[in-house]
């Protein structure tokens, strides 16, 4: 495994959905709406979701992180055979503007920026939708900035995504620190040139394909300890 160097990071990138907010409170949402199996629902509209961002990436096809989404849903649905009007589609989707906050989010990040570092959240998600995450999460005055994928209009682990995030921070890419949930984006950050720290908050076993986490933590508050906050 890698070997992370706190030494060299002066700014903190943030993935957001898994990372900051849990997208398995989209159960609720598809529960409320007669979903008869939500949580197999759930799970292919969060596969289908991703699948679509790489595929567009591929195909040189973007739209909307939020459309994305609207396309992963619609196709879940049918995929369980769940009979759903538009409106109540269109009142799960809104789910992910309000997703639950993980519990060490906010002084986790607190400690982060305490301890002189840049935070900035880097995420698939639109504008729109970022800014209703970091309200609904309480953390928009610790944060520097929200960087869309939207700005440059190709979602992850395109390299060019990562690089422009650490344009817009100021920062040389060497020194950033991104942080995610999902192992393709933490490999995606470490390819363009950032440290990548897989926040693993599930216990699960590292991907085989690809270059390993440059540092693994369970929890934010761990990732402030290894950068002495």
């Amino acid at each position: 495994m890698a070997e992370f160097d706190s030494d060299r990071v002066t700014t903190v990138t943030f993935d957001s959905y898994s990372t900051l907010v849990d997208v398995d409170a989209t159960v609720s949402a598809l529960e409320d709406h007669g979903v008869d199996d939500p949580e197999s629902v759930s799970k292919t509209w969060r596969q289908r979701s991703m699948l679509y961002t790489l595929v567009g990436n591929d195909l040189g096809e973007y739209a909307p992180f939020y459309d994305v989404n609207r396309d992963a849903l619609e196709y879940a649905l049918a995929a369980h055979d769940e009979e759903i009007g538009a409106d109540d589609r269109e009142e799960i989707l809104e789910v992910y503007h309000e997703l639950e906050v993980f519990a060490d989010v906010r002084d986790g990040i607190e400690r982060i920026r305490d301890g002189g570092y840049d935070v900035y959240v880097l995420s698939n998600g639109n504008p729109a939708m970022l800014a209703s995450m970091v309200d609904h999460a309480a953390i928009g005055d610790l944060l520097e900035d929200t960087i869309s994928a939207h700005e440059v209009a190709t979602f992850k682990p395109d390299p060019d995504l990562y690089r422009h995030a650490a344009g817009r921070t100021g920062t040389p890419i060497e020194e950033v620190a991104h942080v995610a949930a999902l192992t393709f984006d933490v490999q995606g950050a470490i390819r363009a040139g950032m440290q990548g720290v897989w926040l693993d908050r599930k216990g699960e076993p590292w991907e085989p394909f690809g270059p390993e986490p440059d540092l693994t933590v369970e929890g934010i508050d761990e990732l402030a300890d290894r950068l002495g906050c």
